[in-house]
């Protein structure tokens, strides 16, 4: 089985509301999958259709190689889920919730789970119901990954940790991947954790896919030009296509670009200017994949 989640034509519709709008997407084995977009976008609704949770209103959807409508005891002891808003038993303790959900699975990892509860500074004997937000996605990811999922599903796993705890938390997520040869899909707006960890980008925009690629891909592509002019003062405006957000004045400049090399000897033979070619993050990418004005 090469890929763990494909969908084909895949749309979603809430009386007149399209969540997801005709998505075709495929997500490979033993991958770390950012998924990105703003709020309304569609990511929570589409994470749902791939744990079996939401019918396509058109479409077709397969998880781990079986329609997602299908998805039985065999699929499903192989999927870890962290969902957005997490409900857990209050009345239990952390330590009796872990027993309770470990029952269902007979390959539960003991010493994963006592490494983490060590590891997230999360005490057994603490009442669920009475757990800070922060505490409650510890435990939530605990439930998640002590079976050995083969399929790994984050819904904003790290809004509430603390960034000592983000960093132990991703690191044992590339941990995960080596140890299970999992595939994690990731969905977060803390970009410059998940840049981190993932190597490849989907990005949700109104219910549609406008980015399913590689990290390394997109770091190649977007960069900040500055510029500076040999001969007096540069034109107010540059009009190559390339060229998504410009800040000129007098002799320098500032450039967004969507650029190939070629493109960036051309510019400065044409323009006769030096260029610093800086890469951007991935925070810094992001309003320009959703097309919206950077800061």
């Amino acid at each position: 089985m090469k890929f763990v989640f494909e969908a084909t034509g895949l749309t979603k519709r809430f009386e007149q509301t399209i969540a997801l709008d005709q998505i075709d997407l495929k997500i490979r084995r033993q991958s770390i999958v950012g998924l990105l977009g703003r709020n309304g976008s569609g990511k929570t609704t589409l994470l749902r259709h791939l744990m079996g949770l939401y019918l396509p209103t058109e479409g077709q959807v397969s998880t781990l190689g079986k329609a997602a409508d299908r998805l039985d005891h065999d699929e499903l002891v192989q999927i870890g889920f962290v969902p957005q808003e997490i409900q857990l038993l209050d009345w239990m303790t952390v330590g009796q919730h872990l027993r309770y959900v470990s029952s269902f699975y007979p390959e539960w990892d003991r010493d994963r789970q006592k490494r983490l509860l060590n590891e997230l500074e999360l005490e057994p004997s603490a009442v669920v119901g009475a757990l800070s937000s922060g505490n409650l996605q510890k435990l939530a990811i605990i439930l998640a990954v002590c079976h050995h999922p083969q399929l790994l599903v984050l819904d904003e796993p790290v809004s509430d940790l603390d960034p000592i705890v983000r960093a132990r938390l991703l690191e044992f997520l590339l941990e995960l991947l080596r140890e299970d040869q999992a595939t994690i899909l990731v969905s977060s707006h803390v970009l410059r954790d998940v840049e981190k960890i993932v190597d490849w980008v989907i990005c949700l925009d109104r219910g549609r896919v406008i980015t399913d690629t590689a990290l390394d891909d997109l770091k190649e592509r977007y960069a900040e030009w500055l510029i500076t002019s040999h001969n007096g003062d540069l034109p107010s405006q540059f009009s190559e296509t390339f060229v998504l957000e410009q800040d000129v004045s007098g002799r320098e400049a500032r450039l967004l670009v969507d650029h190939s090399q070629s493109a960036r000897e051309d510019f400065g033979a044409t323009h006769r200017v030096d260029i610093h070619c800086r890469p951007l993050n991935l925070e810094e990418m992001f309003p320009l994949l959703v097309k919206e004005p950077t800061a």
